[in-house]
């Protein structure tokens, strides 16, 4: 054995001391070097998404459908495949949780293409909480811990739902019979932003992204999940690594959905709204491809834990549309980043694109592990690297902004209702009573005012919506 400098080490059992029971001596390197990386080995955690598991595989073009749509290279031929990295994990909880929580899913795939990585992050739900991201930071605070008993407190979270009506569409899909997947393999996932892709024509158009489960949905029910959470807590992570194991490969089929500028500008609701869906009879599902995940990672920490996610990372024709929450994402997941796993973190083996990559305006900073561009100028321009402009067809599509105030404008009230009333009313009876007791399991344990709150707020999708849930709640109450 060696020290992490090769210095042959003779005995990594016993520290240096003053006589056998003297001391230590400062002087035992050796030691030292094994504390100082010890303390060092765990970086923080994710704030949201810290419990998952990831695995690789790659991207088969099933369809070049899309090209009609996008000018990005991995999409340009029937049967290409493309290498991937895919994480899935709960959203709220921390590491050490349960896999079995009702929690929303984190759904993320890496895209290694010729012309850089592209992220596709988002999760098992085609919808989500809120729609501006500055409410973000405090949506999540809602849903931690509370900052003075260290607790899950259901008071929090109700008091911000019952505040923010746009929480309801995210709701029905939680509290319902999807809310917790039977494991990684047997759920959808979704971009849930709207994003644009531009074609070799240079012309837009607006899309969403959907990775259909290939093994079937599954999920859990309430006794099920609970179960788990005490035998098996971590049911979904090894349930994805043994499936792996036995080359039982998991696969999802990757749609779109695309909607043209005028569509956009006329459609009876914001097409960038992510508490909205885009129904699949006015816009249906397009097939692009397909992802096989075919090899678990050698090391956790190296290759899941440092893998790091981000929708800024795109490719030439996967742009962005003005969704309030996508724009604040864009820059959110990156400095999360730098935070968590250090300013160089595209450096790290499982991060770095396979494509050449040339940035000589960002330099040094700590884990500066490659030539750091060596010798050449850290400016740009300038008149001794021979570096030109990129070819247009890398620029992103030139657009005009509408003229509008600029201001901070309210979203809470753009009809958090309608679809919300769709989805519920789409449920059976036994669906609806499922999603009654699930809702009363929290909502049972808040003040009464808080209560009254949730009562009125599931009142104005549905006079049963409300009245299902108080009668849950009022039943709960009394076991």
């Amino acid at each position: 054995m060696t020290t992490v400098f090769g210095v042959p080490v003779g005995d990594r059992t016993n520290m240096i001391t003053a006589g056998p029971r003297g001391p230590v001596l400062l002087q035992d390197v050796v030691y030292q070097d094994e504390m100082a990386h010890f303390d060092r080995e765990r970086p923080p955690e994710r704030v949201v998404h810290a419990k998952g598991a990831g695995a690789f595989g790659y991207f088969e073009v099933t369809s070049t459908e899309i090209t009609n749509y996008c000018r990005a290279a991995l999409f340009n031929m029937v049967g290409k495949r493309t290498p991937v990295a895919a994480r899935f994990s709960t959203v709220v909880r921390e590491r050490g949780s349960a896999d079995t929580v009702r929690d929303p899913r984190g759904f993320a795939v890496k895209f290694y293409t010729e012309e850089g990585n592209w992220d596709l992050v988002g999760n098992n739900t085609p919808i989500f909480f809120i729609r501006d991201a500055f409410q973000f930071m405090t949506f999540i605070h809602s849903q931690k811990r509370n900052p003075q008993t260290n607790l899950i407190d259901y008071n929090m979270r109700w008091d911000f739902y019952t505040l923010r009506h746009e929480c309801l569409h995210q709701l029905t899909f939680l509290f319902g019979d999807r809310g917790i997947p039977d494991g990684h393999r047997h759920m959808d996932g979704w971009g849930s932003s709207t994003y644009k892709l531009v074609n070799s024509d240079n012309k837009p158009i607006y899309n969403k992204f959907y990775w259909k489960t290939n093994q079937g949905v599954k999920n859990l029910d309430v006794e099920t999940a609970n179960r788990l959470a005490s035998k098996d807590p971590d049911y979904s992570v090894h349930d994805m690594f043994d499936a792996i194991a036995r080359k039982d490969y998991p696969s999802w089929t990757l749609y779109i959905q695309v909607m043209t500028y005028e569509q956009a500008a006329n459609w009876e609701f914001n097409p960038f709204d992510i508490t909205k869906t885009w129904p699949e009879d006015e816009y249906p599902l397009i097939e692009v491809g397909r992802m096989v995940l075919d090899r678990n990672p050698t090391n956790y920490f190296a290759e899941v834990e440092q893998l790091s996610f981000c929708p800024a990372s795109r490719v030439p024709g996967v742009e962005f549309s003005p969704d309030k929450l996508l724009q604040g994402r864009l820059f959110a997941y990156q400095d999360t980043a730098r935070h968590r796993i250090g300013t160089n973190f595209h450096l790290i083996p499982v991060n770095r694109p396979i494509s050449a990559s040339v940035y000589p305006t960002q330099r040094d900073g700590q884990m500066t592990v490659d030539s750091n561009q060596g010798n050449a100028p850290n400016y740009y321009p300038n008149s001794f690297q021979n570096v030109g402009q990129n070819p247009k067809r890398y620029n992103e599509f030139r657009f005009q902004l509408p003229t509008a105030d600029v201001d901070r404008y309210e979203s809470k009230d753009e009809d958090n209702y309608t679809q919300t009333r769709r989805f519920y009313l789409s449920h059976t009876p036994e669906e609806r009573q499922r999603l009654f007791s699930n809702i009363a399991t929290e909502l049972s344990l808040v003040y009464s005012n808080i209560q009254q709150k949730a009562y009125d707020m599931f009142n104005k999708v549905d006079p049963s919506y409300g009245a299902g849930v108080r009668m849950a709640v009022e039943m709960a109450s009394k076991k």
